[in-house]
Formats: structure tokens, sequence, C-alpha cells
């Protein structure tokens, strides 16, 4: 295997769990909720705006905030979250870029 494949196989390794938190439909329905909502919002907010409990958009939000899809910002009693999408999306471009460079370069 060429050391461009290594690197390439590499990165499909380290985006593995960015693309299986994007495989959730809740978790795509709370990226577009934030996305739409800047300032952030709370458990309760989200919560209300998608048919999930409380618990389970927090096990949501902590899944997209340790992948690094989303931060939270405590504001008096609550912890508001919003999209910090950067770092994750600049390692899925970098993913694709990659491929598509490998796949040009062996035609």
């Amino acid at each position: 295997m060429s050391q461009r494949t290594e690197h390439v196989m590499q990165q499909f390794k380290a985006c593995i769990p960015l693309l299986e938190v994007l495989t959730d439909e809740n978790r795509q329905a709370i990226i577009m909720l934030l996305a739409q909502n800047k300032s952030g919002l709370h458990v309760n907010a989200i919560s209300g705006h998608i048919s999930l409990s409380r618990p389970a958009v927090s096990h949501h939000l902590k899944v997209l905030k340790q992948s690094g899809f989303v931060k939270s910002d405590k504001k008096g009693v609550e912890n508001y979250y919003v999209l910090t999408v950067r770092k994750p999306l600049e390692q899925l471009k970098a993913l694709i870029t990659s491929v598509e460079a490998e796949c040009d370069g062996s035609q």
C-alpha cells in the first residue's frame, strides 16, 4: 500500500465516528435546528421542536458534543447548545479531497 493510500485509510478511520454521528436522523434534526438558532438552544427548547424526550435530546447532544458538532455554554441554570461544525466538517472535507485525489491519480 502506498504512503498516500495509507494516509487516506487513516483519514477514513478518523472520520468513522463523525459519519456514525451523522447517520442518526434525530441528530441531523438537532443539527439543523441549531443551524437555524445561532444563539443556541437549551434542552427543553430542542425537545419542544422535535418529538424526543428531554433525556433523549440530552443523549444526542452529548454525542454531538463529544464529536465536536456542538458546544455548550452555561447561561443561568441552563446549558445552551450551539453548533460548532467547523472542525468536524474540515476533517470530512479533507477526507473527500484525499479520496478524490487518490481516485484521480489511479485512473
